[in-house]
């Protein structure tokens, strides 16, 4: 995710913009800030907001914030079962702005970098899911008490994207944005079936370096094409 804080506000319509900003970055590793997109009622009025949370969602109930390295991701088959997530699901769903992400081909020559992306302009919203965590060493008033933090949900890949890995973060496509982060939204079987609902993403892949295998190496020259 590369882009400037005000280009995301006009893809997503956002109306308030909190916490920190996130620098331009090529390479996002787990636990990283990530920016989200999320609508909550204040004063009786649902408000879109733009906020910055941990990669990495870390339930209400964890003891230690560690165990967000751990859930980086949820799968969309088991979200409204999953004791991490089954009330995110319905209460608290997001989405992550990405301009692609990587995966890994498996060959008979190791594994192969490959970035995929849209050939549109606006920004993938990878369908999310966010938590509050109280952080039980600091007081109630403490400006960091609260930590926020979010999970990205995977899917079975298609037909078209399978060959190179099984799963594939669900995308959102912007017809259905203001369906996903709806906080109206809040019944079970009302989240499955949009769930369903969420098409098919048409993607292109593009073998890259090995560079990218890396969380130390991070600029755009890393997601372009590999040399020969």
């Amino acid at each position: 995710m590369a882009r400037a804080t005000s280009d995301l506000v006009s893809a997503f319509a956002v109306e308030q913009t909190v916490g920190p900003d996130v620098l331009p970055s090529w390479n996002v590793a787990p636990t990283d800030d990530v920016r989200i997109v999320t609508e909550r009622f204040s004063n009786e009025a649902p408000v879109r907001r733009l906020a910055t949370a941990k990669w990495g969602l870390v339930p209400v109930w964890a003891k230690d914030p560690k165990i967000g390295s751990r859930m980086i991701n949820a799968r969309r088959e088991t979200i409204l079962e999953k004791p991490a997530f089954r009330k995110a699901a319905v209460k608290r769903r997001a989405l992550v702005p990405a301009d692609g992400y990587y995966e890994w081909e498996k060959s008979a020559d190791g594994k192969i970098p490959t970035y995929l992306y849209s050939g549109k302009q606006d920004p993938l919203a990878f369908a999310g899911l966010y938590e509050f965590w109280p952080d039980p060493a600091l007081p109630e008033d403490h400006e960091h008490k609260w930590l926020l933090s979010v999970t990205i949900i995977t899917t079975k890949a298609t037909d078209a994207l399978g060959h190179i890995h099984d799963r594939t973060p669900l995308i959102i496509p912007p017809d259905l944005y203001a369906d996903w982060l709806d906080p109206k939204l809040t019944d079970g079987a009302d989240v499955a079936q949009l769930l369903d609902a969420v098409p098919e993403p048409t993607l292109t892949p593009r073998v890259v370096s090995r560079e990218v295998n890396s969380v130390r190496n991070n600029g755009p020259e890393l997601i372009e094409p590999a040399s020969a």
